[in-house]
């Protein structure tokens, strides 16, 4: 027997007109949304931070690359541990606990830029690693889960679009702290001031309630007691696994090197380089997912998504070719096509396995160890053979998209 969420026994006489987000849901609708924004902000940051310390530490693109490392890394030790926590103890104890790990994280940067040493600074993006795990573990299953099924893939995007505006103001913020006047860079200041924010966010979580919704199964309504052989005989959810990671693969490492790819031949300087990936790739990934979730709601997501796959692979096939203002112009396509792959390809993945649904979003949120994978083979690929060749790496990753894509049209 198919499983049915709170969303549908509440809402059985739905109109053919859904509402992206149920009318009981939008509160906490809004407030998870807000989380969405904070991590992509901080995440975005790496971008500049990377070329920052390039510089300032004296390190190749591949040393620079344990940036991404760090925080990535987290996803995969942590996920397991948070999807079991959120389980335990729900989505809202999972938000607070991830804020206070992600604001302890931030203000730990105010010592490592005291004593100016790479392995802190690590140590310091490895914690908030850690935060943001909870966050994306508990957010993004409990947003799909605010309103109807069929709208899920809908409302994901509209959250994410709020990640891309963090996306869209942290590079154009930390590239004016940290080129603008080298000599008086600001590592600490941004990070210092999201900790602080999100520590109060933390207090304003413990005093609200959000619903808690449970999926139910025929046999069984405790998932603990349920083993997980099951989610793994669930072969969209494995493909969704493999695609989700290399997706993150590619989008991360392109991230990661966007501002080495425009400064290396001398195009851009950083300062320049880092408010064009602001306002050329970022605001543009940004408007480009609220358009798309605008669009899923009328397309069937899994079209929307082998378009998308299938001109990823051409624009970043044409940045390999290295061919002078065309190769440019296709990596800002990368950033319009490729905005809504994760959250379409995460809720894809949570179709049809019902009460597998909290640890299936824990495994899919050990993706962005992809972020470190991907980064480090551009970093290495970018020191031996200049950045244009190394952008194989995250060609590689949209070809694996392209067949999940094809694998789910219908």
């Amino acid at each position: 027997m198919a499983n049915r969420s709170a969303v549908d026994r509440m809402a059985p006489n739905q109109s053919s007109s859904a509402r992206i987000v149920g009318r009981q849901y939008m509160v906490p609708f809004i407030l998870i949304t807000s989380l969405f924004f904070m991590w992509g902000f901080v995440r975005a940051l790496l971008d500049v931070l990377n070329k920052h310390f390039q510089g300032a530490l004296e390190l190749s693109k591949m040393e620079s690359s344990f940036i991404q490392f760090s925080m990535y890394a987290a996803y995969f030790l942590i996920a397991t541990p948070a999807g079991l926590y959120i389980n335990r103890h729900g989505y809202r104890k999972g938000v607070v606990f991830g804020l206070l790990l992600f604001g302890i994280g931030a203000l730990l940067f105010i010592p490592a830029e005291a004593a100016m040493t790479f392995y802190f600074f690590l140590g310091a993006l490895f914690v908030i690693g850690s935060g943001l795990v909870f966050l994306e573990t508990a957010a993004n299953p409990y947003v799909t889960e605010l309103g109807e099924p069929r709208t899920a893939t809908s409302r994901l995007n509209l959250s994410q679009s709020f990640n891309g505006l963090g996306c869209f103001l942290a590079p154009m913020i930390g590239g004016w702290l940290l080129f603008s006047d080298p000599s008086k860079a600001q590592v600490a200041l941004p990070y210092a001031v999201m900790g602080v924010i999100v520590l109060i966010v933390a207090f304003i979580f413990t005093r609200v309630k959000l619903p808690e919704i449970k999926k139910v199964d025929a046999e069984s309504s405790d998932e603990g007691k349920v083993s997980i052989r099951g989610l793994w005989k669930s072969g969209g959810f494995v493909f969704g696994l493999v695609a989700l990671l290399c997706y993150e693969i590619s989008e991360i490492s392109i991230n990661s090197f966007f501002v080495n790819y425009v400064t290396e031949d001398g195009w851009k300087t950083p300062l320049e380089a880092s408010v064009l990936l602001s306002v050329g790739g970022l605001l543009l990934f940004m408007l480009a997912r609220v358009i798309g979730s605008f669009i899923m709601s009328k397309v069937a997501s899994s079209k929307v998504l082998l378009v998308c796959a299938f001109m990823t692979v051409i624009c970043t096939a044409l940045v390999v070719f290295n061919l002078g203002a065309i190769s440019r112009i296709a990596l800002f396509g990368i950033y319009a096509f490729e905005a809504i792959m994760f959250p379409t390809i995460f809720a894809m993945s949570l179709q049809g396995i019902g009460i597998y649904t909290k640890r299936a979003a824990s495994f899919l949120m050990m993706t962005p160890i992809g972020g470190a994978i991907g980064s480090f083979l551009m970093g290495w690929a970018g020191d031996a053979f200049g950045m244009s060749t190394a952008f194989i790496v995250p060609l590689l990753g949209y070809v694996v998209v392209l067949s999940f894509a094809i694998s789910r049209r219908h």
